[in-house]
């Protein structure tokens, strides 16, 4: 009988929810990490909606945990970091990334590091004193959010009766659950068979350097759709002064030496219009979710001070590299107006 795989996930908000659930399809062995106040909502079955087909999961099969401590009581062969990279640089997190650098070290387990920040995993490796082989980056593909913390517009065909029901609602429309990148290449292919075991989500693995690429570009592009309010993608003017600076500024961050070639080769094809087009893409296919209230209630407040780090970290790196940044420090200093 073969060994059943134990993986921890820090935090049980929108993608800790979201990736615990496939990972139990999988027949994975799965608990959460949390505080204490968060223990007595998950003592009880979690509901979830699916935007993809109009139904209500049952996710019941995981374990809880309430102090970092406790981690080392188990061995776990992964853990799934789900903290914004803000959260985690605050000295709770900073407590938890410690014990987690015990685990890897003594037990072997393997970190799939879902918060999101320029050479974050560097921090995460200097300050857990891990090796670099046993860590890699990683992004959620499913748009998903809790119900009770935010009323999005319901369109057709949502059963608004099943997705009041829901501790967590989601889109799952891109042929991947999530993504990992290859700079530890053991630890992404396991991760990736443990997570694509399940047959309704799959983990694939994207090279190091074009998630360090491709990823970024989204958040000056967030923060420009934020000084404009939000509009629907179809609205988005390519020429408005809002878009063109976050255009400038993903380019500026694209062009970062660390970046490299591909970096260059990407900064040459983005366009205000591009940009404009691959918006309004995605937004039409992640329909029936409202795609711009959900990144407006996302990127405009829970996660946004994350990404503000993220923009920040990124003039840094630019300046170290000789580049003045100026599209970026515009876009940034326009922020503190809203």
């Amino acid at each position: 009988m073969s060994k059943i795989a134990k993986v921890l996930i820090v935090g049980a908000g929108s993608m800790g929810l979201a990736v615990g659930y496939h990972l139990a399809a999988s027949g994975t062995d799965v608990t959460f990490l949390v505080r204490p106040h968060r223990v007595q909502g998950l003592s009880r079955p979690q509901v979830l909606y699916s935007y993809d087909n109009d139904t209500l999961r049952t996710f019941d099969r995981f374990n809880v945990i309430d102090a970092p401590a406790l981690i080392a009581k188990e061995t776990y062969d992964y853990a799934v970091i789900t903290l914004d990279g803000a959260a985690l640089r605050d000295p709770s997190g900073i407590v938890m990334v410690e014990e987690m650098g015990r685990a890897s070290r003594e037990k072997g387990t393997g970190i799939i590091l879902g918060a999101i920040g320029m050479r974050l995993r560097d921090w995460f490796i200097e300050t857990a004193g891990i090796r670099a082989d046993s860590i890699v980056n990683s992004s959620l593909g499913i748009q998903c959010y809790s119900p009770a913390d935010v009323t999005l517009p319901l369109h057709a065909p949502t059963n608004p009766d099943l997705h009041r029901q829901a501790d967590l609602a989601y889109r799952h429309r891109w042929p991947f659950g999530i993504v990992v990148e290859d700079s530890a290449p053991a630890v992404a292919e396991g991760f990736a068979a443990l997570y694509s075991a399940n047959e309704a989500s799959k983990c694939v693995i994207h090279p190091s350097t074009e998630f360090s690429v491709r990823l970024p570009t989204y958040f000056p592009m967030m923060a420009a759709l934020e000084l404009m309010d939000w509009p629907k993608a179809h609205d988005i003017d390519p020429s408005a002064a809002e878009w063109i600076l976050g255009t400038d500024a993903a380019r500026e961050i694209q062009g970062l030496k660390v970046n490299g070639d591909l970096g260059q080769q990407v900064r040459g094809e983005t366009t205000p219009e591009a940009l404009a087009e691959q918006w309004r893409v995605w937004e039409q296919d992640m329909l029936p979710l409202d795609l711009q209230e959900f990144n407006r209630y996302h990127h405009g407040g829970k996660v946004n001070r994350q990404d503000r780090q993220l923009l920040a970290d990124c003039v840094r790196l630019g300046e170290a590299e000789g580049n003045p940044m100026n599209a970026l420090k515009k876009l940034l200093a326009s922020l503190q107006h809203v």
